[in-house]
């Protein structure tokens, strides 16, 4: 397997772009705005530039990395004569339900189809193409670039043999893969949003502030980082999304979403992508301060 497909440029599509392209891999990075492709392979190069810098590349690595990635605008000129494609589209059912109908009408039968999801069914998502058998979940990790885990999701159809094929290419890519089953959050959501959410509780009720409650989590849980910073990284939009699933999926009240976070959305404060969440990103994550909003 030498020619994937990634689907959509935004910042986990473009860092699955970039790691499978460094490995040597010919990369097809599909979106549906010419503007977020070109958005997206400004981003690999910058990040590919930091590699250099840090040593970890060298220069005519970085060029065969850029020369392995093609962008299109278009599903079905992009996925000829891939093997496979791994799905990065925003996190949302009926956005993926469609763009898996377009892929199972769009390539051939033993192409696997690969979803990014964090938290939908894979099951779901298979049942709208014509190989269920074939669907299968590769939940990276952000930033894939440098984090290692790749969180493998079966189906209730996936086969023994997808699996194995997707294991063994993570591991090609110096992932560290994990396989689990399909139910809503799979494992790291099912853990890592319930924390977060309690976390915004803790805020929401006024039992700590911003810093405070990260600070906790760092220095006493050994954290690398807090839930509500993490909250930032992640995009608050989509720690809710993926809320919504576990409190649809389970119908326990302990995943309702707190009226924080509910607020916070609405108002457009979603995190690090658009300036502010509960901290300010307006001057860079080296400047990071708590968001007006939050100050004591």
């Amino acid at each position: 397997m030498k020619n994937v497909a990634v689907i959509g440029a935004g910042t986990m599509g473009n860092g699955i772009a970039h790691t499978f392209a460094q490995f040597g891999y010919k990369v097809s990075l599909i979106d549906v705005q010419q503007a977020s492709l070109d958005k997206g392979m400004a981003t690999i190069a910058k990040n590919l530039d930091r590699q250099v810098a840090k040593e970890l590349i060298t220069e005519s690595q970085k060029a065969d990395t850029l020369a392995n990635i093609t962008t299109f605008t278009d599903i079905a000129t992009g996925v000829v004569g891939v093997e496979l494609v791994v799905e990065a589209a925003t996190e949302n059912v009926d956005l993926k339900l469609q763009i898996f109908k377009n892929l199972s009408e769009a390539t051939p039968e033993n192409v696997i189809l690969a979803t990014n999801t964090s938290s939908i069914s894979i099951t779901k998502i298979a049942a709208v193409t014509n190989r269920p058998d074939k669907v299968i979940g590769m939940h990276f990790m952000n930033p894939v670039p440098v984090m290692k885990l790749v969180e493998i999701i079966r189906g209730y159809s996936t086969s023994d043999q997808v699996t194995k094929t997707i294991m063994d290419l993570s591991k090609n890519l110096a992932k560290i893969p994990v396989e689990v089953n399909d139910y809503p959050g799979f494992v790291a959501n099912r853990i890592l949003m319930p924390m977060i959410n309690e976390a915004i509780y803790t805020l929401y009720e006024g039992v700590a502030g911003v810093e405070e409650i990260d600070q906790v989590m760092k220095l006493g849980m050994a954290h690398p980082m807090g839930p509500l910073q993490l909250a930032d990284f992640i995009g608050l939009d989509v720690c809710l999304a993926i809320l919504h699933v576990l409190h649809d999926g389970f119908g326990n009240p302990k995943y309702a979403p707190c009226p924080l976070l509910v607020n916070m959305v609405t108002a457009g404060k979603k995190g690090v992508k658009t300036g502010e969440g509960f901290y300010s990103w307006g001057h860079g994550t080296k400047d990071l301060i708590v968001a007006d909003n939050f100050k004591k």
